[in-house]
């Protein structure tokens, strides 16, 4: 099994004899390699990941990894764990053996990450993917154990506080938008509906019910590279239909008429996030009101309806959540003076009551 040159395109080939996962014999040959070495490193990965082989590198393995979630996800979910993995736990754990990573090993890279200026969320998703390729090892490839587990995770799943607008702090923000319709209402269907970035920026007028004053959620919208990419929502529960005030409805169907020749399954805000970015800088500068993600807009909208008293499975529905316990966890803290004006509805009931009983 050992590579030839081809004399025609001056690449390398190797033909090879494997057992393939079901324990059939094979024979098969691979072509185009520019290199002598190339080609015998590639056979030495391919028959590695064929006998479940873990005497190669963190990064060989993780292209294993790679080739075997590559299925069941997105292509936007596959393009950012790549960009984490390759930015943030390459240079440290690359070129090691992946059966001989430790658990001192790992700390040291903790270390690295806490001496760093990232917040707590940022490192706990960063921690997430190198946990999930070492779980991936263990439960498919026969790893002895995941050396994360015996060190210990780093950062948290939630941020100690949220940033997000009131009613107030996005009327300011809006009003000084509203030169822009595309980028006015935009904001404002984000504002009063929740919806994810990517689902607004996939709506089309089909998705709108004007009559029943309905929005139906049934698709998200990526930008990936040059491409358009339309996909199914984050989640089965993404797959809504959720209602609109009249004000919102009557200000999409005003839009949507001012979209000359618009068709019903064309997108009817037609940007990427790019422009959502810079006009979120241009509002925040001209209003004083201060800066939050794009994603906050739908904590923002979720922290309204918590506020007006909604019940935490009527939002969850709204959001498209497929847990309450997700709607609770994630948002109940975005009034913190809820509690204190719950204290108070008691300390007032507590009086009306000792008020009745002395007329009495």
């Amino acid at each position: 099994m050992r590579a030839k040159k081809d004399p025609k395109t001056g690449k390398w080939y190797i033909r090879f004899r494997y057992t393939d996962w079901q324990g059939k014999r094979r024979e098969t040959m691979k072509r185009g390699f520019d290199t002598k070495h190339d080609a015998e490193e590639w056979l030495r990965a391919f028959l590695s990941e064929q006998k479940a082989d873990l005497n190669v590198t963190f990064a060989e393995f993780t292209e294993m990894y790679f080739k075997g979630i590559s299925p069941r996800l997105r292509e936007n979910t596959l393009r950012t764990k790549r960009y984490i993995i390759d930015l943030r736990i390459m240079p440290y754990l690359g070129a090691k053996k992946i059966n001989e990573i430790t658990p001192a090993n790992i700390i040291a890279w903790e270390n690295e990450m806490l001496s760093k200026d990232y917040s707590q969320t940022y490192m706990k998703t960063v921690y997430n993917q190198l946990n999930a390729i070492f779980n991936y090892a263990v439960k498919y490839y026969d790893l002895r154990s995941n050396p994360c587990s015996k060190a210990g995770a780093i950062g948290k799943n939630k941020a100690d506080e949220m940033n997000f607008w009131t009613k107030d702090e996005f009327t300011k923000f809006a009003d000084c938008i509203s030169d822009k319709p595309m980028a006015y209402v935009a904001y404002c269907t984000l504002f009063w509906t929740g919806l994810r970035i990517g689902e607004l920026m996939a709506l089309t007028p089909a998705d709108i019910d004007f009559n029943g004053k309905t929005l139906t959620v049934n698709k998200s919208y990526q930008r990936i590279e040059d491409r358009d990419v339309i996909t199914p929502p984050k989640t089965p529960k993404s797959n809504r239909t959720i209602s609109i005030p009249d004000f919102l409805c009557d200000m999409l169907k005003q839009y949507c008429e001012s979209l000359y020749g618009i068709k019903s399954n064309e997108r009817i805000f037609p940007f990427t996030k790019h422009f959502l970015h810079h006009e979120m800088e241009r509002g925040c500068k001209k209003s004083g009101v201060k800066r939050i993600r794009l994603h906050d807009i739908r904590h923002s909208h979720c922290a309204l309806l918590y506020e007006l008293g909604i019940p935490p499975l009527e939002i969850a529905e709204r959001l498209g959540h497929e847990r309450v316990e997700t709607t609770m966890q994630v948002y109940a803290h975005l009034y913190p003076n809820k509690q204190e004006k719950l204290s108070a509805k008691l300390e007032e009931l507590m009086k009306n009551g000792d008020d009745e009983n002395d007329r009495k």
